[in-house]
């Protein structure tokens, strides 16, 4: 393994990086399946093969479809500045016990969000468990600042 692969701190990132980076490609599927299940489709040659009226049919949005996207969207606003800020964090050398908190609480909270979003559980869920990711990357934003600030 290469040496920096040995780091605690490293490792515990690269872990919680892979399950929120799985976490949001697995929302593509997900959008699919409900494409597919509500029949709803955005682009004419995904409903191609099907006869002119029901192509008609299939040719619009769905609540559940577009609640999907959304969560999705909010994914990659969010668990992409996690990774970066969280490479740049981890590499600044922190506590492993500070780290493993950061990491486990954005990668709760956004398993958490997704659960939330696309179950349309009452709000506030969905928004504490977003603002509690994104306290995390700020802590890290922080955390990376006061330690290589040069002006």
């Amino acid at each position: 393994m290469l040496p920096m692969m040995e780091d605690e701190v490293f490792m515990a990132f690269t872990t919680y990086a892979a399950i929120v980076i799985l976490k949001m490609l697995l929302m593509g599927p997900m959008t699919a399946f409900f494409r597919f299940s509500r029949g709803a489709f955005a682009n004419e040659e995904d409903v191609a093969l099907k006869p002119s009226e029901e192509r008609k049919k299939l040719l619009r949005s769905h609540p559940d479809v577009e609640r999907v996207r959304r969560c999705h969207q909010n994914d990659l606003e969010n668990i992409v500045p996690f990774v970066l800020v969280g490479l740049l964090y981890a590499l600044t050398g922190p506590e492993l016990s500070a780290a493993l908190l950061h990491f486990r609480v954005f990668a709760g909270s956004r398993i958490f969000h997704t659960i939330a979003y696309v179950g349309a559980l009452p709000q506030p869920s969905r928004a504490l468990s977003w603002a509690i990711g994104f306290l995390v990357t700020v802590s890290m934003s922080y955390r990376v600042l006061s330690k290589v600030l040069v002006l």
